[in-house]
């Protein structure tokens, strides 16, 4: 008898990850929302500069660009929140049943934590990819040298995404 509720207990310990979940589903909404609002600021931004209603700035256009991909990184942030919690709610809790359904997604189908850390992973790659571009964005490169290092980085952008793209397939 005593195993038993021992075992009952450890088993049901496993509802601690809910905390996970509940917060990480939290973390995505919070993500999506600041996301959105830095879209609406550039909108914004835009329009009065083209109604004339604010001067046209020195570097509108670069501006504009990393605005809006910073919000794409945000974006990118809170689908490894969803990916996360939707994960460990199916490994640790139950599958979701509207998830198997005809209207289910295959990319939040989570069968074994491997699957879990490599969609995580392949994500979180994206966001440094954009990373990157919003950085380069306001580089300025002087050197010839620079200019070297720079198509290097591509290259070896270039590279790891080719990589990642057979990650996963057989």
């Amino acid at each position: 008898m005593l195993e038993r509720v021992f075992e009952g207990t450890i088993w049901n310990s496993r509802f601690v990850v809910l905390l996970a979940v509940i917060f990480g589903l939290i973390g995505a909404i919070i993500l999506f929302v600041v996301a959105s609002m830095d879209i609406w600021e550039v909108a914004v931004t835009t329009v009065q500069v083209i109604t004339h209603i604010i001067p046209h700035p020195e570097h509108f256009h670069e501006d504009i660009v990393a605005g809006i991909i910073g919000a794409v990184d945000l974006y990118l942030i809170a689908v490894v929140m969803f990916i996360f919690a939707f994960g460990l709610y199916e490994l640790f809790i139950s599958d979701i049943d509207q998830a198997e359904g005809k209207n289910g997604s295959k990319l939040l189908a989570i069968h074994d934590l491997d699957q879990l850390k490599d969609k995580i992973a392949k994500v979180i790659v994206m966001v440094l990819v954009v990373s990157f571009f919003q950085r380069v964005l306001h580089t300025e490169f002087t050197t010839p040298l620079e200019m070297l290092y720079f198509a290097l980085s591509i290259t070896a952008l270039a590279v790891g995404l080719s990589f990642l793209s057979k990650v996963g397939k057989h």
